[in-house]
């Protein structure tokens, strides 16, 4: 008899684990990350109405949110941290899906760690297997579902959240499976959001999705597993291609979270490549005559705004980013981004001779810059976000970002705790204090 796609991510879902010493890392480095972002984040305006929401509701206190040592439902404990960790949209993306895994995962895993009182290793390994269901179910939903209008970090996020809890829950294959069924009734996000506060509860929403289905489902809840991969089911009636060999291959034996991509600057992620070739290029403002960037077309509606006012703005325009870069402005610095240093006289100048290309020859991670020195020489620098980083690189440069936003005390207490264990609590106070 064979085995449906649906309970083989639920066998996934529910079973033991042989994890990589890499996917630990990685793990490890995203939740630093997130903790960051999201004691950052906890002054937004969408933080601060969503938390404020949640406190008014009172309830079970279960779970610590960012921003408030008053513990709330663990439901609401994700929804809020969700939200608060996505609103400064700087946390990590996947690019197998286009998804920002961590902050639909995480805060349902930690919830629930700490409502059942969980040790952190086991929080971590929860998220982990989370974070790779979900990446999973958005390469198993394929582009169309994104291209149609589904912001993949609340739809795919939100099955992810559900498995974290689920494991958590020490819920079995079969409820796993009724999981699935349930949590695609629930799942939901759009990219019309984008530009909103809409976004990041995006995010709220999927975790608190993922422990409300999580907590139904352990309670005796029942639902149709069908519903996530059958005929009326998740992927049937939103865009899915259904592609379950790219879904399952090697499920179990490789991590395909490994290649997440942590932000190293405060603004769009499709910015980035082109901000890491001009790293390379070394650049700076006096010696630019000219420069064009070369990107896929998928950014040219997303982050090309060509003469930004605000800051908000000005992290979805390839040519105020790189100006900013040339003369000497920190991209990983919030403060960076402002109305002030947009309409800046020496930066709308340079700003004007950056020109932005689409090539559709580039992957949607890559980009090319081609610079045109005053002197005349012409230099090329290109950058790839999949290009292999050693680990130690990259958790060099988290434990650096981390540092710009939460400070080395706060970073280094952090780190320690996720490379030493403890409990879900102890990670918990770190985002009541933030």
């Amino acid at each position: 008899m064979s085995i449906s796609f649906t309970e083989q991510l639920a066998g996934f879902a529910a079973g033991p684990v042989n994890t990589t010493g890499a996917a630990r890392l990685v793990t490890a480095m995203s939740a630093l990350d997130w903790i960051a972002v999201g004691c950052a984040g906890t002054a937004e305006p969408v933080a601060r109405i969503t938390r404020d929401m949640v406190l008014a509701e009172g309830g079970a206190g279960q779970a610590r949110l960012f921003g408030s040592p008053i513990s709330v439902p663990a439901r609401a404990a994700a929804l809020s941290n969700g939200t608060t960790s996505h609103a400064l949209d700087y946390d990590d993306t996947h690019f197998g899906h286009i998804g920002h895994p961590s902050v639909a995962v995480f805060p349902a895993a930690l919830a629930v760690g700490e409502q059942t009182g969980a040790p952190l290793v086991e929080v971590l390994e929860a998220a982990l297997v989370g974070m790779e269901l979900s990446v999973r179910v958005g390469l198993w939903l394929g582009r169309p579902h994104y291209q149609t209008g589904f912001h993949q970090t609340a739809t795919s996020g939100a099955f992810g959240a559900a498995v974290a809890a689920a494991r958590l829950l020490r819920l079995d294959a079969p409820r796993a499976a009724q999981l699935l069924g349930l949590t695609a009734t629930r799942a939901a996000g759009l990219k019309a959001q984008f530009g909103t506060m809409g976004k990041p509860y995006n995010a709220g929403i999927a975790a608190g999705t993922g422990v409300e289905c999580a907590a139904l489902i352990a309670a005796g809840f029942e639902a149709n597993p069908a519903a996530f991969d059958g005929p009326y089911g998740f992927g049937a009636t939103h865009h899915g291609v259904a592609d379950t060999a790219a879904a399952l291959q090697d499920l179990g034996e490789s991590w395909l979270f490994e290649d997440v991509s942590h932000k190293f600057h405060a603004c769009c992620h499709g910015l980035h490549a082109a901000l890491e070739a001009a790293r390379v290029l070394d650049l700076a403002a006096p010696e630019i005559a000219e420069l064009e960037v070369r990107t896929h077309p998928r950014w040219m509606s997303v982050c090309n705004q060509p003469a930004p006012q605000t800051g908000l703005g000005a992290k979805f325009s390839y040519r105020t980013v790189l100006a900013m870069q040339a003369l000497g402005h920190d991209t990983a610095r919030l403060d960076s981004y402002s109305a002030a240093v947009c309409a800046g006289p020496e930066l709308v100048a340079l700003r004007d001779r950056i020109r932005v290309v689409e090539d559709e020859t580039l992957s949607e991670t890559g980009a090319v810059l081609h610079l045109l020195r005053r002197d005349g020489a012409r230099r090329e620098a290109r950058h790839d976000l999949l290009a292999p980083m050693s680990l130690a690189d990259r958790e060099a440069r988290v434990r650096a970002k981390a540092q710009a936003l939460i400070g080395k005390d706060q970073t280094e207490t952090v780190w320690s705790l996720l490379q030493s264990g403890g409990g879900a609590a102890d990670l918990g106070a770190v985002l009541a204090g933030g």
